[in-house]
């Protein structure tokens, strides 16, 4: 049976947002347009992630280059089809009037795919972007457009939420659980359950209920006891769940979601500073996504005063901490001599990139705006006794090429679910205020 191939024509985001995705199209064939080398030529330097997609793209290409590239197309492996680049021609006769003397470059892509188009009339033409606005004008045109949809999860409103209620028909057995040892096995408790490690548990008898944590490697159910974290005490059982599993030492990989005001960055914050004995440093960092996907060059100021505002959200965290104590009370001055000590930093996520994080406890707030390869650079970074968090709301993304389908922190509840050196908790009762929760319902 022939098989039907198809051209696919790669925009610039594409390969920004993933620098390996030419082997991501099978036995397909890619068409490069040079308007998206000379755009990528604009991200080679730099240490942004988007600027190593870049020269890696660009490095693979330079592995394949020959002629072909220009005449035809070269072949990228056994398993996959062909990529060439396509040069510029003159702007389509029928869009001419819709895009009258525009040289931009999302423009001359579409005249490069509606070109093509019109030459392999026999074959499937795609246009691939993470734009939606170009995919739009694509389709206004009669060109098929996608997103690059290698990276998304199934489903993100069916993602692992990390606890569950279980019935227990047995009040006794639920009474030796939460008077006993506090740590019973798992079919003992609840027989024929199918668990996930590391997966929180409320267990209900009528109306007795004790809560409790799943251990993989031991087939058994862990109590959790309500535990208070440098003055800040969980007001909900998710809460008494995220700080457990914030301060397990067995679990290095953690990641809490959830709308504003469930207490994600709080709690994580105040964890990290109950924990800050067992490691040389805290660092709460977070990605930098400017209004109108501009770079922070364009704000006035030296660094210091272009970055302030991105972290002005983990510093009034800070402070919600720091006004649980008296000024001259041990805590107090103990926080402050962190801060002064750079014992506990507040960075930028790109200042970050890069270094050696060994003995780190590390705090990545706002993690749905970060790609799913962004998200594997960062916990391939973790040396011995290195604990991650990564916190957010996979559904509010202020990234301009990231949904909830395809952000990073969504792929990684998506790949992770069910590995012992993880967990995951979804918080979804806010906690800030009456106001804030009716807002955030409602508005």
């Amino acid at each position: 049976m022939a098989i039907n191939k198809k051209i696919f024509i790669l925009d610039t985001n594409v390969i920004l947002h993933d620098s390996s995705c030419l082997y991501n199209f099978q036995e397909h064939d890619i068409i490069i347009p040079i308007t998206v080398l000379e755009e990528l030529d604009g991200f080679k330097k730099g240490h942004q992630i988007i600027n190593f997609h870049a020269r890696q793209f660009v490095r693979s290409l330079d592995e394949l280059s020959s002629d072909k590239l220009f005449n035809g197309g070269m072949s990228i492996g056994p398993d996959n089809g062909k990529v060439a680049i396509r040069l510029d021609r003159p702007m389509h006769e029928k869009l001419v009037d819709t895009f009258p003397g525009s040289d931009k470059p999302d423009h001359r892509i579409l005249n490069t795919a509606y070109h093509l188009s019109e030459e392999n009339r026999d074959k499937t033409v795609v246009l691939v972007s993470k734009d939606v606005n170009l995919r739009m004008k694509a389709r206004s045109l009669g060109l098929m457009a996608e997103d690059y949809t290698t990276d998304h999860v199934r489903d993100p409103d069916r993602l692992y939420v990390g606890c569950r209620q279980i019935k227990v028909d047995d009040a006794h057995v639920l009474n030796r659980f939460y008077a006993g040892s506090g740590r019973e096995r798992a079919d003992d408790i609840v027989p024929d359950q199918h668990y996930v490690a590391n997966e929180y548990l409320i267990l209900k008898n009528g109306k007795q209920s004790a809560l409790g944590v799943y251990k993989q490697d031991e087939g058994s159910i862990v109590r959790i006891a309500k535990t208070t974290v440098y003055g800040i005490e969980p007001r909900n059982a998710e809460q008494s769940f995220a700080v457990h599993a914030l301060v397990d030492d067995t679990v290095p990989l953690v990641t809490l979601t959830g709308k504003a005001g469930t207490g994600k960055t709080l709690l994580a914050l105040a964890a990290a500073l109950e924990m800050r004995k067992k490691y040389q440093q805290i660092l709460l960092t977070r990605p930098i996504v400017p209004l109108s996907n501009k770079d922070i060059g364009y704000l006035p100021g030296d660094i210091n005063s272009k970055v302030s505002p991105y972290m002005q959200p983990l510093y009034d965290n800070l402070g919600v901490i720091r006004g649980q104590f008296k000024e001259n009370s041990a805590m107090f001055r103990g926080l402050q001599r962190m801060v002064d000590e750079g014992k506990l930093m507040i960075e930028p996520l790109a200042y970050i990139r890069g270094r050696s994080l060994v003995k780190k406890y590390m705090i990545v707030d706002e993690a749905q705006n970060l790609t799913p390869l962004e998200v594997k650079t960062i916990i391939t970074r973790a040396g011995e006794k290195t604990k991650i968090v990564f916190t957010g709301d996979v559904h509010q993304i202020d990234h301009p090429y990231l949904d909830s389908n395809s952000n990073g922190l969504a792929t990684l509840i998506d790949r992770m679910r069910g590995q012992n050196l993880y967990a995951h908790i979804d918080l979804q009762k806010g906690e800030r205020s009456e106001l804030a929760e009716l807002a955030s319902d409602l508005l």
